[in-house]
């Protein structure tokens, strides 16, 4: 008989999925008052460092995971390229729109992969919803491949979270530029991540309620229906036992 350890029998929660969010957010705020305040270096010289925070942990996500993630390198390549001309013009409100820069691309990716037939946010959301289990996995694919039956449903609802996210990260572009270059920088630090947080909470309600939370209710159904197929009926049970009891 083998033993096995709470860690290696734990699934991922969804404050393992938070989390990293949560860290983007947080940390450049962090490194930014650290390094204005604490180091007394220029606005644009914290803002440059506050950036680095999530692209390095961005690399070390991609390096640790051995995997590319699609969305993950577009976020980086559009963080270093925004940093790099914010740097060149020496311009801290630049620098401040970048972030509306990256949050803009990311939404233009998002949308794309919706009119391409592939969502891109649907990787986001799937570890929620198949909760590291087998049969439900199954049903997803079933789901997105077209094989079961409420198929069209599902893939309908799966366009409509990509949709509602990357309306959202426009809208968050659309805010953070404006406020980039109307409002004083020292201003437009902290609210800048008071519009993220409002953005992504509002995002993360709506498409739960309207898109996720109506797959989740398909995927059970069709996990279900898989183990109702596979499982024998009453009459199978009690045939197959008169026969045993005959021989």
């Amino acid at each position: 008989m083998t033993k096995t350890t709470g860690n290696q029998d734990r699934q991922p929660g969804a404050a393992d999925h938070v989390k990293p969010l949560l860290i983007d957010i947080a940390a450049p705020l962090g490194a930014y008052y650290l390094c204005k305040d604490g180091l007394g270096t220029s606005t644009l010289t914290a803002l440059a460092l506050s950036s680095v925070v999530p692209a390095v942990r961005t690399v070390s996500g991609v390096v640790r995971e051995r995997r590319i993630n699609a969305l993950a390198v577009l976020i980086l390549a559009v963080n270093v390229v925004s940093l790099a001309l914010s740097l060149v013009s020496g311009d801290p409100r630049l620098m401040l729109a970048k972030d509306g820069a990256v949050s803009s691309t990311v939404a233009v990716g998002i949308l794309l992969s919706v009119a391409l037939g592939r969502p891109m946010m649907s990787t986001v959301v799937k570890p929620f919803l198949v909760k590291n289990d087998p049969a439900r996995e199954a049903a997803w694919a079933r789901l997105a491949s077209g094989a079961a039956a409420g198929s069209e449903r599902f893939r309908r609802k799966e366009r409509l979270f990509s949709l509602l996210w990357g309306g959202g990260l426009l809208l968050e572009c659309a805010a953070r530029v404006a406020g980039a270059y109307t409002l004083p920088v020292e201003t437009m630090v902290w609210l800048g991540t008071v519009v993220v947080v409002v953005v992504l909470t509002a995002a993360f309600l709506v498409s739960g309620g309207l898109a996720a939370e109506p797959m989740e209710r398909l995927i059970t159904a069709e996990a279900e229906a898989a183990v109702a197929v596979t499982r024998p009926t009453e009459a199978e049970q009690n045939s197959s036992l008169a026969g045993s009891t005959h021989r």
